[in-house]
């Protein structure tokens, strides 16, 4: 609690020590442009070019040359811009995943980014907390930190409130009333004054090598690399035979190296690399405008494959808006408000135990309703605290009330917990039973209230050692949040089975999941999963859906129990002790307001507004970024085998070479805005959410997908071998050069809108909200046609004039391309992101 004689620091105050400080964070490592021009300039995509542009150079093609090179400038223009997306939403990312710190500024209790606190500050710090910055410890009750991320050692340490001048010390030592940086609050609470931040902690000034931790690929990521390397191995033998056979065929080297460059350059797979950079960044960045921080990236790719949803009750599927709505007292119930008249007498040392059992400066809405109820807590603290326990749900506080012998003690907790600390009778403990369904019955979370008297000189080491005076129960009423009903049915469509998991009163928890849409399968309660062994276990869960009374140990129990029986676990959680739960299951998902640090740092998803809704739309945002990326990746496959075929094939037919290096480029400006751009913008499908979860190992290239992507890439290809066949018999081989080309470019427009993930007309697809691909297709048409006609641009690409006949074959064979390929997206079976 604050006394008086701690204010913090003003606002005013605040900003200005910010300015001179900076902020409250160690420094990381950020690609600026220059590092991100050199480290995309060494890709090998680029190598090929520039070695491409420096052989036309060095032939005397002098435009040829460096038409190539603006190209080679414009493809490092598109990655940079790549790129600098995905670090801007990385960047937002990072300023939302920062640590939180509450802080008292102008006389209140403010919850900030830690890097904005400042030397100063005063530290709000409860068990659970990371504490933002080194600070010296003023005000606390039984505080012990883990310090282990600056000592390595695994136990906690305990510390003492600072008195008088403090000598410096080191971290990890007992007793002392320094608190540094890093370190983890496991038990107590306290108020502590900032004494150095940023660089100047003792964290920072040991972790400068953070900058250099790399992140770890997902096993989706690794994968896809591996498929990489093997795909470059095979593309440079076989460009190094292509070469080979050109060589030989015409006895002209220069023609031939510049052929297998570019074959090369049309069998690197280089866009997979920036569809598993891109799409997860920007689709993360999208997941936290949706209220859903990703703090693992590889967490998206679980979220198509969740089965069951376990989610906490208060704050998620509720308002966590408590107000105190029915008291019970002296064997008579009254509803709130009572009147003008105020409160009977019968229930005044209720209400008034019930707030001095509360935190004085509460966080939580239920002791804030308790107080509010009071009229005000009181301002000094109490003299020791009992905390709730999972062996006992019932916390006290003692109060010195000015008498030099006795001391007051107050207790709240669960009904039947203070009634076990009252020693009740069997009847009185009916009566409180009954009482206390009768309340929960009506939606309202249920607390017992008592009051003890007891020597100031001894007091007991355990709450259950005072005698305890029953005084009554009131009932808190949470509203159901208005969307949670639509967002549950949404699941049920979705094949997602929604468990609700709370430490309620049995009767409460199953009025709110009524309410909220939830099945009735009947009530598992934590004392059941007491008696229950594995197996029994894991047979119950595959019915419940609603788990009360449940402790945050049972949690970890009940995720290991889906997990057991094939299911795909995604747990929400706020707690310390829900860390491990959240940790066990496969998207753990914390509560970004009310969760702990501990619980943020253990999740792999945090939720900005504690809203279950906004964990829906993280699921049809997961569905639509998985469902995105597979639709580029088939996209890529495709258009890579006539890009490939027409480098290849015309060295074993004995046909002149089609594709140069130029040409390569030329499409490289089409594909990488596509694949990044286009399809990473594509909007959920309309039955995103009607379909079952996908199977959780179902890779991103599985066989339906790579099957579409083949026959699209061969209907492709054989559209531009006729082209090119026909134009040799009919046309010069500058001539029939345009025509194969053109039907190559209109080809790969086709797989664009083809390989779409959504399957609507082509009107309704220009009208669409995702103008990217009409953006891409119009800006390659008038490219196309500056290649085709305009003189200079002409000559660098060895093209001559097409005749009107040329031209209606170029669009009768993109027009087929493009119905059959649409076509075969309808007929081949291929898999949606949830099947």
């Amino acid at each position: 609690m604050v006394g008086p004689e701690l204010h913090g620091l003003t606002s005013g105050e605040a900003q200005a020590r910010l300015a001179a400080d900076g902020p409250n964070a160690l420094p990381v490592a950020r690609s600026g442009f220059v590092s991100l021009a050199l480290r995309t300039m060494r890709e090998p995509m680029f190598l090929l070019l520039l070695g491409a542009a420096v052989l036309y150079l060095a032939l005397g093609d002098w435009l040829e040359g460096a038409v190539l090179l603006g190209m080679v400038a414009l493809n490092i223009g598109l990655t940079l811009y790549q790129e600098g997306r995905s670090e801007r939403a990385l960047e937002a990312l990072r300023g939302l995943s920062a640590p939180r710190a509450l802080v008292l500024r102008d006389g209140q209790a403010r919850r900030i980014a830690g890097n904005e606190v400042v030397e100063g500050d005063l530290l709000l710090l409860a068990e659970g907390d990371r504490v933002a910055a080194d600070a010296l410890l003023l005000q606390g009750g039984g505080l012990r930190l883990d310090e282990s991320l600056l000592t390595g050692e695994a136990w906690a340490v305990g510390k003492r409130v600072a008195e008088g001048a403090v000598a410096p010390s080191a971290p990890g030592g007992e007793d002392t009333p320094f608190l540094w940086s890093g370190s983890l609050v496991v038990q107590g609470d306290g108020i502590a004054r900032v004494t150095a931040t940023g660089e100047r902690t003792a964290l920072g000034k040991i972790g400068r090598s953070l900058q250099d931790v790399g992140v770890e690929l997902s096993p989706l990521q690794r994968g896809i690399a591996r498929m990489v390397r093997l795909m470059a191995i095979a593309a440079v033998a076989v460009s190094v035979l292509a070469t080979l056979l050109y060589g030989w065929r015409g006895g002209d080297w220069m023609p031939a190296i510049l052929a297998g460059i570019a074959l090369t350059m049309g069998l690197l797979p280089e866009e997979f690399a920036v569809i598993m950079t891109v799409f997860p960044a920007i689709g993360a960045w999208r997941m936290a405008r949706a209220q859903v921080l990703t703090r693992r990236l590889a967490s998206i790719e679980a979220l198509g494959a969740i089965t069951v949803l376990c989610t906490d009750k208060t704050g998620t599927l509720t308002e966590n808006r408590m107000h105190v709505e029915q008291l019970f007292a002296g064997g008579e119930f009254l509803r709130l408000p009572a009147g003008p008249d105020g409160l009977p007498l019968a229930f005044n040392d209720l209400v008034r135990f019930s707030s001095l059992a509360s935190k004085p400066r509460a966080s939580d809405p239920m002791e804030q309703a308790l107080h509010t109820l009071a009229g005000s807590g009181r301002q000094d603290g109490p003299l020791r605290e009992y905390p709730l326990s999972p062996a006992l749900r019932a916390m006290s506080q003692v109060w010195d009330d000015g008498d030099a012998e006795l001391v007051t003690i107050a207790a709240k907790g669960a009904p039947e917990a203070i009634g076990e600390l009252c020693h009740l009778s069997d009847a009185d403990m009916a009566d409180l039973r009954s009482a206390a369904d009768f309340m929960a019955g009506q939606g309202l979370r249920v607390l017992g209230v008592a009051r003890a008297v007891h020597a100031a000189a001894s007091l007991p080491q355990e709450q259950a050692g005072f005698s305890y005076v029953f005084l009554g129960l009131l009932g808190l009423a949470d509203p159901l949040r208005a969307e949670v009903p639509a967002a549950i049915d949404q699941c049920h469509a979705a094949g997602i089975r929604v468990i609700m998991i709370t430490g309620d009163y049995p009767a409460t928890a199953v009025n709110i999941a009524q309410r909220a849409g939830l099945p009735d399968s009947g009530v598992l309660s934590g004392d059941a999963i007491e008696q229950m062994d594995d197996p029994g276990l894991r047979e119950r869960l595959a019915q419940a859906t609603v788990c009360a009374r449940i402790t945050p140990l049972q949690k970890l129990r009940i995720v290991e129990a889906l997990k057991a029986n094939g299911e795909v676990v995604a747990m929400t959680g706020d707690g310390v002790n829900d860390a491990p739960a959240l940790k066990s299951a496969h998207v753990g998902i914390a509560m970004g307001q009310r969760g702990s640090d501990v619980a943020r740092e253990a999740a792999a998803l945090v939720l900005l507004d504690d809203n279950f809704a906004s964990i829906v739309r993280g699921i049809r945002l997961g569905r639509r970024i998985f469902t995105n990326m597979r639709s580029a990746m088939s996209y890529v496959v495709a258009i890579h085998v006539p890009i490939a075929g027409m480098a290849l094939l015309p060295a074993f037919l004995g046909w002149p070479v089609l594709l140069f290096p130029m040409h390569i480029a030329f499409l490289e400006l089409i594909i990488d805005p596509t694949c990044s751009l286009a399809f990473e913008n594509e909007a959920s499908d309309a039955g995103a959410m009607e379909r079952p979860p996908r199977a959780v190992n179902s890779p991103l290239l599985d066989r339906p997908t790579l099957a579409l992507a083949s026959i699209q890439g061969v209907v492709g290809l054989a559209a531009v071998v006729l082209a090119y066949a026909w134009a040799l018999t009919q046309l010069p081989e500058s001539a029939a050069r345009a025509v194969g080309y053109a039907v190559l470019v209109l080809v790969n427009l086709s797989l664009i809108f083809s390989s779409l993930p959504q399957r609507r007309g082509l009107q309704a697809r220009l009208a669409g909200p995702n103008r990217v691909p009409v953006i891409v297709a119009a800006v390659t048409g008038v490219m196309l046609l500056l290649a085709l006609y305009l003189p200079v641009v002409k000559q660098v690409f060895q093209f001559s004039a097409l005749p009107s006949s040329a031209l209606m074959l170029v669009v009768a064979c993109s027009l087929a391309c493009y119905l059959v390929n649409t076509a075969a997206s309808r007929l081949v079976p291929r898999r949606h992101t949830s099947d």
